[in-house]
């Protein structure tokens, strides 16, 4: 009797057959503590409720979680499950083993990075999303979906397309297709401050399809990276190729008036050889590469 909000992204899996699939591939231990995100009305939840140790659902809407608790009300299963109501993008995730859910799809993207970037590290993610987020997620160099979601995530974590979900799987049916991804998060992560990292994919990828060397010919970018710069030399007092005055054994950089950081970003790009290489077909060692020879010349992104 209840009416879905389909622009909240409610949209309930009803074929057992793909919820028996998913948990399947989730792989559950009996000792597992699981998140779930967007339980609806309990179809998979009930269902891992029976293979695990425990199951943290969050629910933002309070008529599907009066639903979800009459379900489990008076079985042996109730006291494996605890409901947070509330947005889980404004919360602080709790400890959890695995992530099992079928995702409002509005939220995807955030969520993703939520999750990666949580502490302590979770074993896998087995997320339901809309088709073509799903095949950004896993999409490699070179191909038409890669851009800066498809190696920003596969930076922080193994992604893997698990099978294909019809819309009429589902009650009331989505508009668009959708897939099942496992995330499994690279543990221990690599050794990268992930806001500069961002910083430098976000630049690259807004034009994913011009030279860097266009990229970063931008009015902004070049504001952005100069101010950055600036400070850099300031709080750390950096030795350069610039005018240098010695007090007192004291090192003092000073930035001439005439300095330019366009310039400079140029010489980064030609001396890394990435000047006239574009996004679109670089990969994670490349960026890796690119981030170290700009901030070996103190420019930063973050």
């Amino acid at each position: 009797g209840i009416l879905f909000n389909t622009g909240a992204g409610q949209h309930i899996l009803k074929n057992p057959l793909v919820v028996n699939s998913i948990i399947e591939k989730a792989a559950l231990r009996r000792t597992d503590v699981i998140l779930e995100v967007g339980p609806g009305t309990g179809n998979l939840t009930v269902k891992m409720l029976e293979k695990v140790k425990k199951v943290i659902a969050c629910e933002i809407d309070p008529r599907l979680v009066g639903e979800l608790q009459k379900r489990v009300q008076g079985t042996c299963l109730a006291n494996k499950l605890e409901i947070k109501v509330g947005d889980i993008l404004k919360t602080d995730l709790p400890f959890f083993d695995a992530c099992v859910a079928n995702l409002p799809y509005q939220i995807s993207s955030p969520f993703v990075f939520k999750l990666l970037l949580h502490r302590p590290f979770f074993r896998c993610a087995i997320l339901m999303f809309q088709r073509e987020f799903a095949l950004r997620l896993v999409a490699k160099p070179g191909t038409k979906l890669y851009c800066r979601l498809s190696i920003n995530t596969q930076l922080l974590a193994r992604v893997d397309h698990l099978m294909k979900v019809g819309k009429n799987n589902f009650r009331p049916p989505p508009k668009v297709e959708s897939s099942v991804v496992r995330i499994e998060p690279k543990n221990p992560p690599p050794p990268i401050n992930f806001q500069e990292w961002d910083g430098l994919v976000r630049i690259a990828f807004v034009r994913k399809n011009k030279t860097l060397s266009a990229a970063f010919k931008s009015n902004a970018v070049e504001q952005l990276l100069d101010h950055n710069y600036r400070i850099h030399c300031s709080l750390h007092n950096t030795v350069s190729s610039f005018l240098i005055y010695s007090v007192y054994c004291d090192l003092h950089t000073e930035i001439p008036e005439n300095f330019k950081i366009g310039e400079k970003i140029q010489t980064v790009l030609k001396d890394t050889g990435y000047s006239e290489k574009r996004a679109r077909s670089m990969d994670i060692d490349d960026f890796i590469r690119l981030l170290h020879g700009f901030n070996s010349e103190g420019i930063h992104f973050s």
